[in-house]
């Protein structure tokens, strides 16, 4: 199996290489994880700096103790991927972040479309995006990232529609497309963004717009998928077509 991940702040200074974690990460790491001396750990700030530590030992039930003698920095992926996902019933938005961060998603844009029946107001959205990007910090830990999603806060259809107007490709998921998503033409570099639209579709007005900005309308396939899965099968297309799954 390859080493754990665990999240640091920054990765501070200390004697000799030696590294203490603590704090819930540490906690997790001790008294969940139960490391001992000589296992492989890795610790990341999520942003791309990581560092291959190997363990020393404990301290309590919330301190491991490693050997950090280097921080290496992961560049970040090319071409971008951005999917701007509708917001789902109740946790299946939780589910899509997963399993896009999961596929290797670059930035999740939680987007309030018309026919959205969720709506996040107030203190209730905020605690909506909160889980949004715990779940993306805990599933880029899970699956061994060290560059984790970017979790935006939750747009409007015109602000979806500036992000698809400075894209180098921008494409709709939408049923009224007749080209498949497989066999677009895809940029090696720069930024791809992808719309998912909620259960009940993108509305005809919010699709004229996108195709203002110059945002194609694509299909996936013959079957119809639910907005908290689509996401992560076109995402899992493009990781394929632009080589970053090579």
């Amino acid at each position: 199996m390859t080493a754990p991940v665990f999240v640091v702040e920054h990765f501070r200074a200390g004697g000799g290489g030696r590294y203490v974690l603590d704090g819930p990460e540490g906690r997790h790491a001790v008294s969940v994880k139960r490391l001992r001396a000589g296992e492989d750990v890795v610790l990341t700030d999520g942003a791309g700096r990581w560092a291959d530590c190997v363990v020393l030992g404990t301290e309590g039930k919330d301190r491991l103790i490693v050997q950090l003698d280097s921080v290496s920095e992961e560049p970040a992926e090319q071409p971008r991927v951005t999917v701007v996902q509708a917001l789902p019933k109740g946790d299946r938005g939780e589910l899509a972040v997963e399993t896009m961060t999961e596929v290797g998603v670059d930035a999740i844009v939680p987007w309030s479309a018309a026919r959205c029946i969720t709506q996040w107001k107030g203190e209730r959205g905020a605690k909506a995006l909160a889980k949004w990007r715990a779940t993306a910090r805990e599933a880029g830990k899970q699956s061994r990232r060290v560059r984790f999603p970017d979790v935006a806060d939750a747009a409007t259809t015109k602000q979806v529609a500036a992000l698809l107007a400075g894209a180098d490709f921008a494409a709709v998921l939408h049923e009224s497309g007749e080209e498949p998503l497989a066999t677009a033409g895809l940029p090696s570099t720069g930024e791809i963004v992808l719309v998912v639209g909620p259960e009940g579709g993108v509305a005809p007005e919010e699709l004229a717009l996108f195709a203002e900005a110059g945002a194609g309308a694509y299909c996936l396939g013959r079957s119809v998928l639910r907005t908290s899965t689509a996401g992560t099968a076109a995402a899992a297309v493009l990781m394929a077509r632009t080589g970053r799954w090579s």
